[in-house]
């Protein structure tokens, strides 16, 4: 028989540099750099809504003030993942 986990998961993200060309994002000991070019939803933002990210489980980025999810994998692998937004 098996157990479910305990606990919550805890791990803090953070977004620890936002540039002109981009926003660095750091979870555990990684650290991921989201383009504006590949990433465009976060290029004209209020800075505070950027700020405001959630890790709900490992790997996985939610942006409650701008309803964006990415995931890890999305992040270092654009390659897999080749929908691209349209202005």
């Amino acid at each position: 028989m098996r157990s479910g986990a305990l606990g919550k998961f805890t791990s803090e993200v953070e977004v620890t540099n936002i540039s002109a060309h981009g926003i660095w994002l750091l979870s555990e000991d990684e650290e991921y750099f989201l383009p504006y070019d590949d990433f465009p939803w976060f290029r004209d933002v209020p800075i505070g809504r950027i700020l405001n990210v959630e890790e709900p489980i490992p790997g996985h980025f939610y942006w409650p003030d701008l309803d964006i999810d990415l995931s890890a994998e999305s992040i270092e692998h654009l390659e897999r993942f080749p929908l691209k937004y349209k202005t």
